[in-house]
């Protein structure tokens, strides 16, 4: 069973993103476990084939074009695929590894979204192109919008209505993809248990972790450092924990901090309380590190996806409607709900923080009563996609 797989893969100038990587890794551990054997599509095919031990090639690539751009060059995939235009290499190569393979498979994402048009119109060129070949297409872990223009709207409605098989991580995603035209099925982050019976649960959890985000929302960086510096002492007090901050984003060796770890390092310059800082690291350190916590602070998605499974309390840092929706729709899935703005942290956070920890039994009960159930569904959310693959592959 070959399988073309996209996700935002790819660990480039030395820079990892945990999250992304996670999805895909995980994607890989269970569809292999199923028979499947991976081709990845990759910003840094090289890299990412030595990393996983898998196949790997680059994209049909509509970064930094503009609109007339990346229509044009999906008019080119057009033109390829009917033979009325050779195709260049790349898009060449994508028709040649999607012919050779059983089905297409999208990745757990939360791009596609007119946020970033590169990613919808990556996909929905792969999706044309094996509905073209007669290869099912399979989209899994998905949040869809909230924001979609019209055309992208368009876009992304055509990817799911061709895919055999939508799974999303949100109810607000799944309303969407009802409002397309399409059911969907709704379930926890593709990287939820990643590597969970190998790292198990953690019997001590200690130390409050923080993992942030560039992205502000629009909040002056000097005021929002002070105020998450604020809101991460009040934590190291009513805790009574060590404060550790960890990268999502980040270099993946040990040089000068980069990525999300210069914001950390900023709120560390600010903060009353001592704090420590872990490497960056694999996604599945990532997992270990979040689900060994006593607490989580984050404006990244996938600590609170790691981290809240396992019952540990987690507050969300939201910057607009986006971020809302995912961190809520993680966290909901295991009875937990506690967000605020940005722009409020070291006010209306620290009430809610304070709220969080006193409630962190009963958060911890929570998950345990959820997670088997959810892991049960997990795993047959997998095995539905490999069985279905197998299927179609014997029709055909």
């Amino acid at each position: 069973m070959r399988l073309v797989v996209i996700g935002d893969v790819g660990v480039v100038d030395g820079m990892m993103h945990i999250g992304d990587e996670a999805m895909f890794e995980a994607l890989c551990d269970e569809m292999r476990a199923r028979g499947g054997d991976i081709v990845a599509v990759s910003s840094a095919p090289r890299e990412t084939a030595a990393r996983y031990g898998v196949d790997a090639i680059g994209r049909i690539d509509f970064d930094r074009l503009s609109r007339a751009d990346a229509e044009a060059r999906l008019d080119g995939v057009a033109a390829a695929l009917g033979g009325t235009a050779s195709a260049d290499e790349r898009i060449g190569t994508m028709i040649a590894e999607i012919t050779s393979a059983d089905a297409v498979i999208i990745a757990g994402a939360g791009n596609l979204a007119s946020t970033w048009p590169t990613h919808i119109y990556e996909r929905v060129a792969m999706s044309r192109i094996a509905r073209a070949l007669g290869r099912p297409l399979f989209v899994t872990g998905q949040t869809l919008g909230p924001k979609l223009n019209e055309r992208d709207r368009e876009l992304v409605g055509e990817i799911i209505r061709h895919a055999a098989l939508v799974g999303v991580r949100e109810t607000t995603s799944q309303a969407l993809s009802a409002d397309l035209g399409v059911p969907a099925r709704l379930g926890v982050d593709d990287a939820s248990f990643l590597a969970w019976d190998e790292i198990g649960l953690p019997s001590n959890r200690s130390g409050v972790l923080i993992s942030l985000s560039l992205h502000l929302g629009g909040v002056d960086r000097v005021e929002a450092t002070t105020r998450i510096a604020a809101l991460a002492d009040a934590a190291a007090r009513v805790t009574g924990e060590p404060v550790r901050f960890h990268a999502h984003f980040g270099a993946v060796d040990d040089e000068a901090p980069r990525g999300d770890a210069l914001l950390h390092d900023e709120i560390r310059a600010r903060m009353q309380s001592a704090s420590e800082v872990l490497p960056t690291g694999t996604p599945r350190q990532a997992a270990l590190a979040a689900r060994s916590a006593a607490l989580l602070i984050t404006g990244r998605y996938h600590p609170a996806v790691f981290a809240a499974p396992a019952g540990v309390p987690v507050l969300g840092l939201v910057t607009d409607e986006y971020t809302r929706i995912k961190q809520r729709g993680a966290l909901a899935h295991w009875g937990q709900s506690s967000t605020v703005a940005l722009a409020a942290v070291d006010t209306d956070g620290i009430p809610v923080l304070e709220a969080l920890w006193q409630q962190r039994e009963r958060v911890a009960q929570s998950a345990a009563e959820a997670v088997t159930a959810a892991r049960v569904e997990s795993d047959s959310w997998w095995t539905h996609i490999a069985e279905s693959v197998a299927k179609m592959r014997k029709a055909s």
